[in-house]
C-alpha cells in the first residue's frame, strides 16, 4: 500500500512538474528531456521518443529521440509520415489511438499484414506504448512513445493508464512550446533564407564585378599575357583558383595553345602548342561541355581511352574545365584545379565557371573581331591613301589632257585660219604685182609719148579691176582674223561678257569652216539676232566646236553629204534651250552610255581622243551651270539638248540632267 502510494505522490509530481517545465522551457527538446527523466523515475522509461507532425508537408519530425538500441533520425530531419500499415507510430497518430503491444503480438501482426516485413523502422521491442498528442481542437500534433528491449521490463494497464494521463498533460504543454518552436524555426528559416539571399547577392555582386572587368579587359589594347593574369585575378576571387590555365584553340592548325598557366606542383612554357586530342583540355573540347573531376573520375577517363596523354601532374584531388564558346565557336578551355583535398570543387564552382568562360569567350570573340577591324581599318586607310594619291595624279592628268585637247583644238584652229587667210592673201599679192607691172608699162608708154585714150583707159580698166580684188579678198582677211582673233581669246579666258549669240555661233562656225571645207554638210543657224548672252563665250565656243568636230569625225564619212543644225531660244523663265543636231550614223545604247566618259572614243588612232564629250558635258554642267541632254539611236544622227542661263550671274549651278 506504501509503494502505490509513494508512486501516486510521485505520479502528482510529475505533473507539477510537467505544468512547470511548459511555464518556463521554450525549447520543445529540452522540455520533453526533463519529462523523460521524470518518467523514468515512475516508470522503465530508457527508450523513449516524441514525432511532432508537420501539416504543410505530411512530415514528422522526431523532435526528441533516445533508444538503447537503434539511432534516430535528426531533431531537424523531416521524415514522410507512413501508412498505419507500415509504422505503428504512424497507426497511433492516423488513428487517434493509444497502442500497446508485445514482441509477440508484433510478429504475429508482421506475419498476418505485413508479408514478413517489419512494421516500422527500428528494432522490433518486447512492449511498445504508444499514445497521441492532441490540440485543444483534438487535432494529432503528434505521438509519444515508450519502449522495453529488455524481457524484464514490460508494461501493465496501470502503466498504460498512467501514461495516457501523462501524454494528455504533455499535449497541453506542447501546444504553448510547438507554436513557440515553429515561430522560432520560422525565424530560424526566414534567417537563413535571408543570409542565403544576401550570400547570393553578394556573390552575384561579385560575379556582376567580375563580368564588368573582363569587358573592360576585352575593350583595352592588353598584352595578352597580361589579359590573362587579370583572368586569373578575377577568378581567384570568386573562387579558389591557386592553379589555373587558360588553353587557346586553334582549329586550323589542329593544336591547343597555353598562353597563361600557374600551377603549385608544374612549371610551363609560355604559349607552347600540343595537338588536339591528348589531355584533359582536349576532352572539354571535344565535348564541348564544362567538366567536374576528382583523381578517380580522371582515372577512369584514362581507362577508357578518353584522355590519353594528360599533361601535367594528374594527382588532384579536385579539377573543373569549361569551354570558352561563342556563337557556337569553341575559342578555349579555362581550367581551375586543386592538389589540396580539404579544397574540393562543387557543381556550383563549375557552373560559375562555366558562366565565366561564356563570357570570356564573348570578349575573346570581340577582340578578335576589333583586331580585324583595326587591321581592316589600317589597311583601308592605306588603300584609301593610295587611292587619293592615284585620283590626285589622274586628275591632274586629266586636267593637262584637257589642257593639251584645248590647245590642240586652238592650234588646228590656227592652222585653219592661216590656210583660209593664205588665199585672200595670195590674190592681193598678184593683184598688186600686176598693178605694179600694168603701172611700169604705162609710165614708159606715157614718157614715149605713146600713150593713146585706148591704152588709158585699158590702164584703169585694170586698175579697177585689181582694186575690186584686192579688196574683196582683204575684207575676207580680215573678217577670218576677226572671227579668229575673238574665238581664240574666248578659248583661252573664263571671262564673263555679254554677246549675241546668233552673230557668235557664226563666228565660231567661220573659224570651223577649214574643217567644213570639202566636206558636203551644211550648217543651219537658226537663233533670234536679239538673243544676247551674259555669260562665257569661250564655253560656249568649245561646246559648239566639239559638237561640230564630233558630228564630222563620228557621224559623216568624207564625201558623205549631211546636215547639221543649231537652233537657240530664251524662254519665259530667262533660260536658253539650245539643240544641236545631225542626221549621220548615230549610235547605239551602249555607246550612247558612254559618251561622257573621259577617254571614251571609237576612233582611237583616228584622231579621236575620248576628252569631246567629257569637256562638253562638264562646260555645259560647270561653266554654264545648265543640263544637258543627249538622243541618238543607228542611223537616225545625234540631237544634244543643252538648257543654261541667259545671265549665268542671276542663275544657281543646275542639277545635270
Amino acid at each position: 500500500m506504501e509503494s502505490r502510494l509513494d508512486r501516486l505522490e510521485a505520479v502528482q509530481s510529475m505533473l507539477l512538474e510537467i505544468g512547470q517545465l511548459s511555464a518556463s522551457c521554450t525549447d520543445i527538446t529540452e522540455f520533453i528531456g526533463a519529462v523523460h527523466r521524470a518518467l523514468g523515475r515512475i516508470m522503465y522509461a530508457e527508450n523513449f521518443y516524441v514525432a511532432l507532425a508537420e501539416r504543410e508537408d505530411n512530415t514528422v519530425r522526431f523532435v526528441y529521440f533516445v533508444d538503447t538500441v537503434d539511432q534516430g533520425p535528426s531533431p531537424d530531419e523531416r521524415v514522410t509520415l507512413a501508412s498505419p500499415e507500415q509504422s505503428p507510430t504512424a497507426w497511433v497518430m492516423l488513428n487517434k489511438k493509444a497502442m500497446s503491444i508485445t514482441a509477440e503480438q508484433m510478429r504475429a501482426r508482421i506475419d498476418a499484414y505485413n508479408s514478413g516485413r517489419n512494421w516500422g523502422r527500428g528494432s522490433i521491442a518486447e512492449h511498445w506504448m504508444g499514445c497521441p498528442l492532441f490540440d485543444q481542437q483534438h487535432t494529432v500534433l503528434g505521438a509519444i512513445v515508450i519502449q522495453s528491449h529488455l524481457p524484464q521490463h514490460r508494461y501493465g494497464a496501470e502503466d498504460e493508464a498512467l501514461f495516457a494521463l501523462i501524454a494528455n498533460h504533455v499535449s497541453n504543454a506542447l501546444q504553448g512550446l510547438q507554436s513557440m518552436d515553429r515561430l522560432e524555426r520560422a525565424v530560424q528559416e526566414r534567417t537563413r533564407a535571408l543570409a542565403r539571399e544576401v550570400t547570393e547577392r553578394r556573390r552575384a555582386e561579385q560575379v556582376q564585378h567580375a563580368l564588368y572587368q573582363i569587358a573592360d579587359l576585352s575593350a583595352s589594347a592588353i598584352e595578352p599575357e597580361a589579359l590573362a593574369a587579370n583572368l586569373h585575378r578575377i577568378v581567384g576571387e570568386l573562387m579558389v583558383a591557386k592553379n589555373f590555365l587558360i588553353a587557346l584553340a586553334h582549329p586550323s592548325s589542329g593544336e591547343i595553345s597555353v598562353p597563361y598557366y600557374a600551377d603549385e606542383r608544374d612549371t610551363y612554357t609560355p604559349n607552347q602548342r600540343f595537338p588536339i586530342g591528348a589531355g584533359m583540355v582536349s576532352h572539354v573540347l571535344q565535348t564541348r561541355q564544362a567538366q567536374l573531376h576528382d583523381a578517380g573520375s580522371v582515372a577512369r577517363l584514362r581507362a577508357a581511352g578518353k584522355v590519353r596523354e594528360p599533361l601535367g601532374n594528374i594527382d588532384v584531388a579536385s579539377w573543373i574545365g569549361a569551354p570558352m564558346l561563342a556563337h557556337d565557336q569553341a575559342y578555349g578551355v579555362l581550367v581551375v584545379q586543386s592538389y589540396d583535398p580539404t579544397v574540393v570543387y562543387t557543381k556550383s564552382e563549375l557552373d560559375l565557371l562555366a558562366f565565366i568562360a561564356s563570357h570570356v569567350a564573348v570578349a575573346l570573340a570581340r577582340m578578335q573581331a576589333d583586331r580585324a577591324v583595326r587591321k581592316a581599318k589600317d589597311s583601308l586607310e592605306q588603300q584609301n591613301a593610295a587611292l587619293a594619291q592615284a585620283l590626285n595624279q589622274l586628275k591632274d592628268a586629266q586636267s593637262e589632257l584637257v589642257r593639251q585637247e584645248k590647245l590642240a583644238s586652238l592650234g588646228q584652229m590656227v592652222a585653219g585660219v592661216a590656210h583660209e587667210i593664205n588665199t585672200p592673201l595670195g590674190i592681193c599679192v598678184t593683184a598688186t604685182s600686176h598693178l605694179v607691172q600694168e603701172l611700169k608699162l604705162t609710165r614708159e608708154e606715157l614718157a614715149a609719148g605713146e600713150m593713146t585714150e585706148d591704152s588709158l583707159g585699158a590702164f584703169f580698166d585694170v586698175v579697177d579691176q585689181s582694186l575690186r580684188i584686192m579688196t574683196t579678198n582683204t575684207q575676207r582677211a580680215a573678217s577670218l582674223v576677226r572671227s579668229f582673233k575673238q574665238v581664240a581669246v574666248d578659248q583661252s579666258s573664263d571671262d564673263i561678257r555679254s554677246f549675241a549669240l546668233g552673230t557668235y555661233l557664226n563666228e565660231v562656225l567661220l573659224s570651223l569652216q577649214p574643217k567644213l571645207k570639202g566636206r558636203k554638210v551644211a550648217v543651219e543657224v537658226a537663233c533670234a539676232p536679239d538673243l544676247v548672252l551674259e555669260s562665257f563665250p569661250g564655253a560656249v565656243s568649245q561646246i559648239v566646236t566639239n559638237m561640230v568636230v564630233n558630228s564630222l569625225l563620228h557621224g559623216f564619212e568624207h564625201g558623205q553629204a549631211g546636215r547639221i543644225h543649231l537652233r537657240a531660244a530664251l524662254d519665259a523663265e530667262g533660260m536658253v534651250d539650245f539643240e544641236y543636231g545631225d542626221d549621220g550614223a548615230g549610235m547605239d545604247a551602249a555607246t550612247l552610255a558612254k559618251l561622257f566618259d573621259p577617254f571614251f572614243t571609237t576612233k582611237r588612232g583616228s584622231g579621236g581622243s575620248g576628252l569631246g564629250g567629257h569637256i562638253l558635258y562638264n562646260l555645259v554642267t560647270g561653266a554654264l551651270k545648265g543640263t544637258l541632254r543627249v538622243e541618238s539611236s543607228p542611223g537616225q544622227g545625234l540631237r544634244y539638248y543643252l538648257r543654261f542661263p541667259q545671265n549665268i550671274k542671276k542663275r544657281p549651278l543646275a542639277a545635270a540632267a
